[in-house]
This record gives C-alpha cells, structure tokens and sequence, in this order.
C-alpha cells in the first residue's frame, strides 16, 4: 500500500480528482460475469487501501488510474471508494490539465494476444531510442515502465486539457519518426 500511495503523491497533486478503474472485474473468484470497477478519488489513502484491496482480492486483471486529473464534479459518481458495474467512466472531456504526456510504445500484434519476449526486447529498445532523443534534445526527464506488453515513458507537462492539437502533433511527429 505505501508503494501506491507514493505513487498516486507522484502523479497528482494535493486535492486533484483522479478515476481509479479496473475493466472486467470478476464479481467473485470463478464468476462468469465482469464488470468495471471504478471510482474518483482525492484522498491518496483511501484511494491506495481501495487499489491494494481489490488487488488482493485476485478479482481485477489490470487496475488503473487516470494519468492527468479529471472533473471533481465525477466525485459524486463515487467518492473515494470503489463502485462495481459502473456505467459511466472518465471521458476525455472530463479532464481537466494535462499533467503528464504519455508514450505507450508496443509491438503491432492483433488484440487480445500478448508479446513475445523477443517483441518486448524490441519494444524496450525502441522506448530506449525516444527516450533518448527527447532526452538529447530537450532535455526532458521521464518516468519508465514496463506495460505488460510494451513501454510507457512519462513525461511530465503543464498544459491545458484544450491544448489546441498541440499534444497530437507531438505525438504525430514521435510516431512518423520512431514507429
């Protein structure tokens, strides 16, 4: 749990309003039956209990948070706790600054099938490479992990949500030259 909550304190600020989600959450161990588990938080504790929990309870193949902070109005949807067969889930629209710019660097493959060690080499060395160059040329500092089935680099900005195209045209620019 501190593990958690040291990141959720990297990763907002004080007060920020973030959605923690976990997509096809068994309703018990050996259910047929999934569903999303969500909820908006703005109090790292609880939000670290609810995620080690539900870790625990081996029910969620995958738990996540929103990367930039959303709405606070979405706290009334479910404040600081989690919510099972939630119906409505964090939009584009609901966020509110763009805090961190995500790289998700993965293997071309068909949905649902995992990479192969060697494309996981492959995705690492190519994470490597736009690390690199971002770290050559402006000199940005990141954040790295691994994803499961490739890489995320993080780099932390300061726009607004409505940034007029100009994180699409980074994006753009860093596929065109790296993919």
């Amino acid at each position: 749990m501190e593990t958690i909550h040291r990141f959720l304190s990297a990763m907002f600020l004080p007060g920020d309003v973030f959605e923690v989600r976990a997509p096809k959450t068994l309703e018990r161990i050996g259910a047929d039956y999934a569903s999303t588990v969500s909820g908006y938080f703005n109090d790292f504790t609880k939000a670290a209990e609810a995620i080690a929990e539900l870790d625990r309870s081996k029910r969620a193949p995958g738990i996540y948070v929103t990367i930039n902070p959303v709405n606070p109005a979405l706290l009334a949807r479910s404040a600081n706790r989690l919510k099972a067969k939630a119906r409505e889930t964090t939009q584009d629209r609901d966020i509110t600054t763009r805090r961190w710019l995500l790289l998700d660097i993965d293997p071309v493959r068909p949905a649902g099938v995992s990479s192969t060690d060697a494309e996981l080499v492959k995705a690492k060395a190519k994470a490597g490479a736009v690390r690199d160059w971002l770290a050559s040329t402006w000199g940005l500092p990141h954040v790295q992990g691994m994803s499961g089935n490739g890489y995320h680099l993080l780099y932390r900005i300061d726009l607004p949500a409505d940034d007029g195209g100009l994180v699409k045209l980074l994006l753009k620019f860093l596929a065109d030259r790296f993919d």
